[in-house]
């Protein structure tokens, strides 16, 4: 018992530790184990902070390492890991001391396998396709002849000659060239930018726009045509305000940038068969238009010519034309005196029943009409304005009432005021109506006057009566035996009256029309 009491712990000879000096150890050891290591998995949480490096965990089935990428590495990755892709990650392992963990520092990344691009490449264009970038609605028409043809390619590669040698053939056109690379971590940034940089240039500057964008590479594998299927790439293609042909790849070839551009071609020299009709064709075809226009302008002046022809065949001349309207004029040359003199006469007759219908009698009826109605006017205003003022003072003293003693006196003055002014108005209306009837009675009073049969004693006429009743006729006269006879100034009476000798026959003239008061003469 006493020797095990005695005995020392055997840990009390292991050295100490501090926790930093643990943590360096455990460090460098990892380190100079795993050095270099490539690590397959499926990409979980990603994580991009402002600091531009990126954060992500490499997981399996049954674990899960933390990853990072610097800023300067992630910049010139071909491919952005995105969650879910799965892939293949060099670098080297170390550990985060401060919270003691370990993780990898990726170097590199790629997929793990054409598989997974695509896979990675359909979610994509899913998510893309349901913004609505690759819709038909979005694509421009292409110009039929542009003047100015911008091409983003690689200016080393054998694209760029065919594209320059089949635009030679077909029709010259002034080219732009944007060199980028078209492979490569550098492809996506250099292609967004060309894209932009077009739409960007000033149309007619010094440096101008083009008409037409086409992007063009040769054919190559899903790994060498990426940089095509980024997401900067389809957008500019798709905001592009210039019409785009997309010519990357072989016909057999598809990239992102095909749904985005307004139109794709198989192949680089198909994109300039799609830029540019063909000159000599179109010289022929104007050729065309030209013969063909030429004709039916012939042709019509001919048939138009021929017609005239035989319009003028089937017209009579001049002369024959013209002898139907002479002979109509000269009938109506005679016929017009004989015209126009019924034509007075028919007037004058017309003129003499309307004067006839005139008498004396129905103008003094109308004017004794309208003066009663005048008159039972006049009485009616004037009780109805009495009416309606002494009701407009029993309503004006109804509302007094029920103000209360407090409503201002200025108020209650400015309506009365107010009152009176309509009360005047009402009045003054009143009248200038019975001053316009008055007005109008006279005037007809007048015309009364003016073709009564006293005006016609003013200029020498006279008017007989025998027993109060008017003498019109001779053998009235002689019957009577006594006479009145009514002159301009007076009458005078005649008794015992003789009838005169029996004049000569003499001509009948007219007889004047008669006034309804008596015989005039």
């Amino acid at each position: 018992m006493s020797d095990l009491i005695d005995d020392p712990d055997p840990g009390e000879n292991a050295p100490e530790f501090s926790v930093s000096d643990l943590s360096g150890a455990i460090k460098r050891l990892i380190e100079g184990e795993f050095s270099h290591v490539r690590v397959k998995g499926e990409i979980g949480r990603v994580s991009r902070p402002k600091s531009g490096h990126i954060y992500l965990d490499l997981k399996d089935d049954r674990a899960v390492i933390n990853g990072i990428i610097w800023k300067g590495v992630a910049g010139r990755l071909p491919i952005q890991p995105e969650e879910g892709m799965e892939v293949v990650a060099t670098g080297r392992l170390t550990t985060f001391p401060g919270q003691s963990r370990y993780q990898i520092v990726i170097e590199d990344i790629k997929p793990a396998g054409a598989g997974a691009l695509m896979a990675m490449l359909e979610k994509r264009k899913a998510a893309l396709a349901a913004e609505g970038l690759f819709a038909a609605e979005r694509k421009r028409p292409l110009p039929y002849l542009p003047e100015i043809i911008g091409v983003v390619t690689s200016p080393s590669g054998a694209v760029i000659r065919d594209i320059l040698h089949r635009l030679r053939d077909r029709f010259p056109r002034k080219v732009l060239i944007w060199p980028v690379a078209v492979q490569g971590e550098r492809c996506a940034g250099e292609v967004t930018r060309a894209i932009q940089g077009f739409n960007a240039m000033t149309p007619g500057g010094a440096l101008p726009r083009p008409d037409l964008i086409i992007i063009a590479r040769g054919g190559g594998s899903i790994e060498d045509l990426w940089g095509f299927n980024e997401e900067s790439v389809v957008r500019a293609a798709a905001a592009s305000d210039i019409p785009l042909i997309s010519a990357v790849g072989h016909e057999t070839d598809t990239t992102l940038i095909d749904f985005a551009s307004d139109k794709r071609a198989p192949t680089p020299t198909a994109a300039a068969e799609l830029a540019v009709p063909v000159r000599l064709e179109l010289l022929a075809w104007l050729d065309g238009q030209e013969g063909r226009l030429i004709n039916a302008l012939s042709g019509g002046v001919t048939q138009r010519r021929q017609r005239l022809r035989d319009l003028a065949r089937a017209l009579p001349r001049i002369e024959v034309l013209l002898d139907s309207p002479r002979q109509r004029l000269d009938v109506w040359g005679d016929r017009l005196p004989a015209a126009l003199i019924r034509g007075v006469q028919m007037r004058r007759v017309a003129l003499s029943e309307a004067g006839g219908a005139l008498r004396p009698g129905v103008l003094r009826r109308m004017i004794d009409s309208d003066a009663r109605r005048l008159s039972a006017a006049g009485d009616r205003l004037g009780g109805a304005l009495g009416r309606r003022t002494r009701d407009d003072r029993r309503r004006m003293d109804a509302l007094s009432a029920r103000f209360e003693s407090r409503v201002p006196s200025e108020g209650i003055v400015s309506k009365r005021a107010e009152f009176d002014r309509i009360a005047q108005r009402m009045s003054a209306a009143g009248a200038r109506q019975i001053t316009v009837w008055t007005t109008r009675i006279a005037a007809l009073d007048r015309l009364r006057e003016t073709l009564g049969y006293k005006a016609t004693l003013e200029r020498g006429y006279a008017v007989v009566r025998a027993d109060g009743n008017l003498v019109t006729t001779r053998k009235a006269a002689k019957k009577a035996g006594a006479l009145e006879i009514e002159f301009a100034d007076g009458r005078l009476a005649l008794d015992g009256v003789q009838a005169a000798p029996k004049p000569k026959a003499k001509p009948k003239q007219a007889k004047p029309d008669a006034p309804d008061q008596g015989n005039l003469f």
